[in-house]
């Protein structure tokens, strides 16, 4: 929640306040050290780092280093460094109309020198958010140094100035940073003389531009993502540049399963509800791609793949609901086939995989099932539904139990033999936390997968419809 700015509005009032004012790195130090002693939690929504990136990313501001992330896609490195914003002061004082947003104690341009000395205590006082002291910059072949630095600004020209003034200039993104921080995603990507531009921010702290060389006391933080492969391999970040960062910390994807679902959980949008077992078996799914031999694991397996399967399970259970008029939407295991057909162009094979992308997915995603299914349904004697499949014991003829990507819940209940006979339904809908219909069918579903997979009861699958027995 946002509070309102002070109602300070002139340099004087800001001194009689005893505002003190703070260099970034000082401030983003202090604020750390402050969350660290008693705060709250300075990385909200960070999953999987607690005991490897965090502690060196915390060392890190805490040293006063420009920082850059190395990792593979998808690991979080863009979201950590957005979190940096929650370290800065929620409102921080700025001369009203400076184009860099200087403070009021320390300008820097030559029109804000100015302004100062002309009006002194009188020299107005604005306020800027903490969010207005990001900027963020994907780096993509076509940048250019007025992008980050800046240029002549030719209509300030034609108004009059002369070339050799100052403030002919116009800044780029990095100037106008000041007193906050930059962030530049896939850094590798910039051209290295657009590399070399950086050079003169990030150690001297001024900058160049065509001939100009001012010495603006800039206080920027320079923070900046990569992907491992390009930064050592293609040596794309030119060596000075890779020597003034301070640190270069390596991210990574989340260690542990439970990590790999808080993740998907807090990052999808999902129109219908998705049990917890289903994320489960997304986020096993994806971590077996990445340790397949048969996925190229140089550009890795974005969690973006598990979010998005979650988003597209719950989109097909929200489908379901609607065209079966169900009272609910409630993902099911019948609805993972539905993420294989839409996820297999975030997933880069090797070359000799040509034609078995398909085969690959199902596979992995089928030992995700088991695993899941082992995991929650180990120790429950599915004897009589087996038996009853089969037509066993004296019983009645053989069952079979349909289901698919448009048969709702009530029908897979109704199908299921033993129903009523037997309390082994309750015990699975107790271990996977099912209570209403919708949720009911689904554990049965995965019961009745995990059967299968054991090689227990048959399955037949076509034209989107399923049937156990």
């Amino acid at each position: 929640m946002t509070s309102s700015p002070p109602e300070i509005t002139t340099t004087g009032q800001l001194r009689a306040s005893g505002h003190v004012h703070r260099p970034l790195r000082a401030e983003l130090r202090e604020n750390l050290l402050a969350a660290l002693a008693d705060g709250p939690d300075p990385w909200p929504g960070i999953h999987g780092f607690d005991t490897t990136v965090i502690p060196q990313l915390e060392r890190a501001l805490i040293a006063g280093h420009d920082i850059v992330l190395l990792g593979e896609r998808g690991q979080g490195k863009t979201r950590l460094l957005r979190s940096l914003v929650g370290l800065l002061d929620e409102w921080s004082p700025v001369i009203a109309g400076s184009e860099l947003g200087e403070h009021p104690y320390q300008p820097v341009t030559p029109a804000s020198l100015r302004r100062a000395a002309e009006l002194g205590d009188d020299l107005p006082v604005a306020w800027r958010h903490r969010s207005e002291r990001y900027a963020e910059k994907l780096a993509t072949p076509d940048t250019s140094v007025a992008d980050l630095i800046g240029d002549v600004d030719p209509i300030r020209v034609a108004e009059g100035r002369s070339l050799g003034d100052p403030e002919t200039i116009h800044y780029g993104l990095v100037p106008r940073s000041h007193r906050g921080i930059v962030a530049i995603n896939e850094l590798p990507d910039l051209a290295e003389r657009i590399q070399v531009s950086l050079l003169n921010v990030m150690e001297e702290r001024d900058i160049q531009i065509r001939g100009y060389v001012l010495r603006l006391d800039l206080d920027v933080l320079i923070v900046a993502t990569a992907n491992p492969e390009d930064y050592t391999n293609r040596g794309r970040i030119i060596t000075p540049l890779q020597d003034r960062f301070g640190a270069e910390i390596r991210t990574h994807y989340p260690p542990t399963i439970d990590e790999e679902v808080a993740v998907i959980r807090q990052e999808a949008e999902l129109v219908a509800d998705v049990p917890e077992y289903l994320l489960e078996i997304l986020a096993r799914f994806t971590r077996n791609l990445r340790e397949s031999d048969a996925v190229d694991q140089r550009a890795g397996v974005s969690a973006r793949f598990a979010i998005a399967g979650a988003e597209t399970i719950a989109a097909a259970a929200l489908h379901r609901a609607t065209r079966q008029h169900e009272p609910e939407a409630v993902a099911r295991p019948v609805d993972l086939e539905t993420a294989v057909d839409v996820l297999g162009g975030k997933i880069e094979f090797e070359t000799g995989e040509e034609g078995r992308e398909r085969a690959i997915l199902e596979h992995l995603l089928r030992t995700a099932v088991a695993e899941t299914a082992r995991a929650h349904l180990s120790g429950i004697d599915a004897t009589v539904l087996v038996d009853a499949l089969h037509g066993r014991s004296g019983g009645p003829a053989a069952a079979t139990v349909m289901t698919g990507e448009q048969v709702p819940a009530a029908d897979v209940l109704a199908a299921m033999p033993v129903l009523g006979e037997s309390d082994l339904f309750d015990r699975v809908a107790g271990r996977l936390d099912a209570h209403t219909p919708g949720e009911r069918a689904g554990a049965l579903e995965l019961l009745l997968e995990s059967l299968y997979l054991e090689r227990l009861i048959g399955k037949e699958s076509a034209g989107g419809e399923t049937v156990y027995g």
